[in-house]
């Protein structure tokens, strides 16, 4: 059992919870974590839940010092291991959303089937503004949210609450902050009461129809990051003055 991964299964279910506060920020210990655990979790449920620990909320995605020159190779290959499980998994996979969602957190709610997300919930990607993107996200948000809309929050970075979030269809439910618990099991409780191999064809047919290209893109999106991106020097001088808590002064190379 994983300090910062442990997972709970009953049910057919995996309650899967980010347990690293306040933030629950993605190390690249964690992310190992997590794809062991869904390695684990995928071979006896039908359905995974993710979920954060703590009143700050979902994560706030990959710890910023990871994605320095000499680790960013191995913190993408670690991270991106646990999409390429989930995409290869037929388990329906919801994602139990509150406070913050950024960065790395929000690739990891938005890719899930469902989003069931609090009121007071936000969403964002803010890697633009450390001079970076998000791999996952420019994958996966264009076909979820469409090219407009997905290019509005990758490219300002800016956040949005579950409403918005909501109407853009990157959340399937909105609900009261006291009431996710509720609502995700209410969920559950919906989806168990059909045919677990209709589901299971259902969802997979929908991959194949929809996202069947994924893992290449992803890989194109990965070599565009290391080969390109993180050698800029807007890209290291972005990280540096996250670290450094300053702001960046941009050279345009």
């Amino acid at each position: 059992m994983s300090e910062t991964v442990p997972v709970k299964i009953e049910n057919r279910t995996a309650w899967i919870t980010l347990h690293r506060p306040p933030l629950n920020i993605l190390n690249i210990a964690m992310m190992r974590e997590l794809d062991a655990a869904l390695k684990h979790a995928i071979s006896k449920c039908d359905f995974l839940v993710f979920q954060g620990q703590g009143q700050k909320g979902f994560s706030a995605g990959a710890d910023v010092a990871d994605h320095a020159p000499k680790r960013v190779a191995a913190m993408l290959k670690a991270f991106h291991a646990v999409f390429r499980r989930l995409a290869a998994a037929d388990c329906v996979t919801i994602a139990a959303v509150h406070g913050c969602c950024l960065g790395g957190g929000m690739e990891l709610a938005t890719f899930c089937d469902f989003v069931v997300a609090t009121g007071s919930a936000q969403f964002g990607q803010p890697e633009i503004k450390l001079g970076c993107f998000p791999p996952v996200a420019v994958v996966t948000l264009p076909a979820v949210m469409g090219i407009r809309a997905a290019t509005d929050l990758i490219l300002t970075g800016r956040q949005i609450g579950a409403p918005e979030a909501q109407l853009l269809g990157l959340v399937a439910r909105v609900v009261s902050d006291d009431k996710l618990a509720e609502a995700t099991e209410e969920l559950l409780t919906d989806l168990r009461a059909l045919s677990p191999a209709v589901l299971r064809l259902t969802r997979r047919t929908l991959w194949r129809m929809h996202a069947g290209d994924f893992a290449k893109r992803l890989a194109e999106a990965e070599q565009i990051y290391l080969k390109k991106l993180i050698k800029s020097k807007d890209a290291q001088e972005g990280i540096r003055a996250f670290l450094e808590k300053r702001a960046p002064v941009w050279q345009g190379k």
